[in-house]
């Protein structure tokens, strides 16, 4: 475990909006990339299904945050049905960091400039404790899906026909 001073800036401001929710988890700064969901679940030693991945799409052109169990890729068509948007996109790298501040591969779940609509893929229930990136590539933090739907005022939603 880090020490909060120790941690990146980006991953910093993460355990600041932590502890400003009153979480304990604390932010993990990895030896190794997390930058995808199998490199994270190998770190860690966990199914990838317990990672969630921070995606970024665009939703009738305003960026939306998608928080996706490891173990899929999110169907954008069923995506923009359960959202109600008429078109979803991924966004792009630079429309990524402009959302969030943080660069693709390393997407928390806050600690963004301003608040994100957020979706929560309902196949994380499937996990006690699931993974999300910290502000960086090698940064992480444990959490459990009470947690984030709490964090992140996120909507519980099927984003992938498994």
């Amino acid at each position: 475990m880090s020490d909060d001073l120790q941690l990146p800036e980006r991953s910093r401001i993460v355990q600041e909006r932590l502890s400003e929710a009153g979480l304990t988890a604390q932010v993990r700064e990895l030896p190794d990339s997390t930058r995808t969901a199998a490199e994270a679940a190998s770190a860690l030693g966990c199914e990838v299904g317990a990672i969630a991945s921070s995606l970024v799409f665009l939703a009738d052109e305003q960026p939306v945050l998608v928080m996706t169990s490891g173990r899929h890729r999110v169907d954008t068509d069923l995506l923009a049905r359960s959202i109600g948007a008429g078109e979803v996109r991924m966004a792009s790298a630079k429309q990524v960091r402009a959302a969030t501040g943080q660069a693709i591969g390393g997407v928390a779940p806050i600690g963004h400039p301003a608040p994100l609509r957020t979706f929560i893929d309902e196949a994380l229930d499937d996990y006690p404790t699931i993974w999300a990136a910290a502000g960086t590539p090698h940064t992480i933090v444990p959490l459990d899906v009470d947690q984030l739907v709490k964090l992140t005022s996120g909507e519980k939603i099927r984003v992938a026909a498994e």
